[in-house]
């Protein structure tokens, strides 16, 4: 069976009602801010969704355990070693930005088999967008097929990373700043968006250095099925070392040699 066809009705349905749950909540008094214990905020918009999702998921009768920002789930370290597939959730992908009345935020969706994710979608409400890819069957944004840029030279690209603040090392700053400062343009964005911007052709690079599996399951799907690559610093095909760099491709290679 085709993976479109075992998990799009699922997948649909909750970003779907995520969205509604979000944008009930976006902009409005009615929004309380928590700080977890890391410092990273939370709402009642991000459990209502888990929450959500999780109903959805048993009142599916798919055999999927879950793994959700919010609610935790089996090891958040590694790809499932349960034998089933998985739903990783994660319910706002950019709570900061949506307690601060930032559009950029999204609902993240992937479904993980075997060490792999097969299915996919960021849906982001504010913006009007729902990013879709299953595994072979090509990369969408709202129901229109996408591709990445066919640029393929730092020195004519844009690239986007998350920024050289304080969670990252010495080395590393310099070498995110080289990395800015060889491209045509750099930006510092951060969170899916950025990585949507790669698959559709938007932007060459994007690199996040700093990311639990939640906030990256549905993105490297959707970036190769629409042409690119998607790896950590070293090259690895994972969502579980906390890196993620993802490009059109082209200039993979030259964006892991100044980040490695």
């Amino acid at each position: 069976m085709a993976f479109r066809e075992e998990f799009e009705q699922l997948l649909e349905s909750i970003a779907q009602e995520a969205d509604a749950i979000a944008m009930r909540y976006f902009r409005t008094t009615d929004v309380r801010i928590d700080r977890k214990g890391d410092g990273s905020p939370v709402t009642q918009a991000d459990r209502a969704i888990e929450e959500m999702a999780r109903a959805k998921v048993t009142a599916s009768g798919l055999p999927l355990d879950v793994l959700g920002e919010e609610m935790g789930g089996a090891d958040a370290k590694a790809a499932s070693g349960s034998g089933r597939a998985r739903l990783i959730i994660d319910p706002i992908d950019g709570t900061e930005e949506f307690s601060r009345g930032i559009p950029t935020f999204g609902t993240l969706l992937g479904i993980e088999r075997d060490g792999e994710i097969v299915a996919g979608i960021a849906s982001a409400p504010a913006i009007g967008t729902r990013w879709s890819a299953y595994r072979g069957q090509g990369a969408y944004s709202n129901g229109r097929p996408i591709h990445v840029s066919q640029r393929a030279t730092l020195e004519t690209a844009m690239v986007f990373c998350t920024g050289t603040g304080p969670k990252k090392t010495p080395v590393m700053r310099e070498r995110l700043r080289r990395m800015l400062d060889t491209a045509r343009n750099g930006r510092s964005l951060g969170g899916f968006w950025q990585h949507m911007l790669v698959a559709q052709g938007s932007i060459e690079a994007a690199v996040d250095l700093t990311s639990m599996p939640w906030d990256l399951a549905p993105l490297g799907l959707i970036v190769e099925e629409a042409g690119g690559r998607a790896t950590n610093v070293r090259g690895e095909r994972t969502i579980y070392t906390g890196e993620f760099v993802s490009t059109n491709g082209l200039l993979h290679d030259a964006v892991l040699a100044i980040l490695s």
